[in-house]
């Protein structure tokens, strides 16, 4: 697709819709993050942010030949730190860490700084540039990156200069999130699919939203995550409680319907049918 400034928001959704019927593997997660920083910018042409990542790419495989060390996984993360850090000077913006400009990749990109899932999609687009293996976790409160080649394994936090982590600073991370009672399980090195990604990208904004009492704004988010992942059921149900609570009640009723068609669990859809009729019953 070409860009320009007349891109319009239906272009953007349009390419969104796209990815909502892809599989996971064919996302390509940094031009989504850039349509989805683009919805909120559909002024900006896009073109110059698309430059920067064939950039990050071309420096990350330059450093990495340049370096002459042996094809591990020590030499990749320094190539992709080296590029990232160094030379583009990316970093976590820990002072004014709910700007919702760190969730915006335009934004991070214009100003070298973001939040943990932001600065890990970049980093991950640095590396599967060159082909090299890379996961987002499921760690909660934090996203990681988990880099494998062979029996090599590392944890990566893009948000501390791509610093690796041992097994004692995840526990301790975790306990910091969770509690003195957190423990580590299999679970938070599990690999997050790529629609995840970048919907924790976005429930990084809503929840911002909702905290600053917009819920208007919040459910536009929610809709613009249905558009690429229309099968999680757990987004209509917001979509649904956030179009009652503005008083769009035929929304709000669409919405839920759905996410009884989508829902396996028997409490959950309880609670939604009973939710339902008590909207329905606003309409009589």
């Amino acid at each position: 697709m070409s860009w320009s400034p007349a891109s319009g928001r239906k272009d953007l959704e349009a390419s969104l819709r796209r990815i909502g019927g892809q599989g996971d593997d064919e996302i390509d997660l940094a031009a989504a993050a850039l349509w989805l920083a683009a919805l909120d910018r559909p002024q900006v042409p896009i073109d110059r942010y698309r430059h920067h990542l064939t950039v990050l790419a071309r420096d990350t495989a330059q450093e990495f030949e340049a370096s002459g060390e042996e094809d591990d996984l020590s030499a990749r993360i320094e190539a992709i730190n080296a590029v990232l850090f160094d030379r583009h000077a990316y970093q976590g913006d820990s002072l004014n860490y709910d700007d919702l400009q760190n969730a915006n990749l335009m934004r991070v990109i214009d100003r070298q700084k973001g939040l943990p899932v932001a600065l890990g999609i970049l980093y991950i687009h640095c590396a599967r540039a060159q082909g090299w293996e890379i996961r987002g976790l499921n760690f909660p409160g934090h996203f990681l990156l988990r880099m494998d080649r062979e029996t090599d394994r590392r944890i990566i936090d893009p948000f501390h200069g791509g610093n690796q982590l041992s097994t004692a600073d995840l526990r301790a991370m975790l306990k910091a999130i969770g509690g003195p009672e957190a423990e580590l399980r299999s679970e938070h090195y599990r690999p997050v699919p790529n629609r995840m990604i970048l919907k924790r990208l976005q429930d990084n904004i809503k929840a911002r939203l909702l905290r600053a009492q917009q819920p208007s704004e919040a459910l536009e988010i929610v809709e613009t995550m249905l558009m690429f992942a229309p099968a999680e059921a757990n987004l209509w149900r917001e979509a649904g409680i956030l179009h009652a609570g503005l008083d769009n009640l035929r929304a709000a009723i669409l919405s839920l319907e759905q996410y009884l068609l989508l829902c396996d669990s028997p409490d959950a859809r309880h609670e939604a049918a009973r939710l339902l009729q008590q909207i329905k019953s606003h309409l009589n």
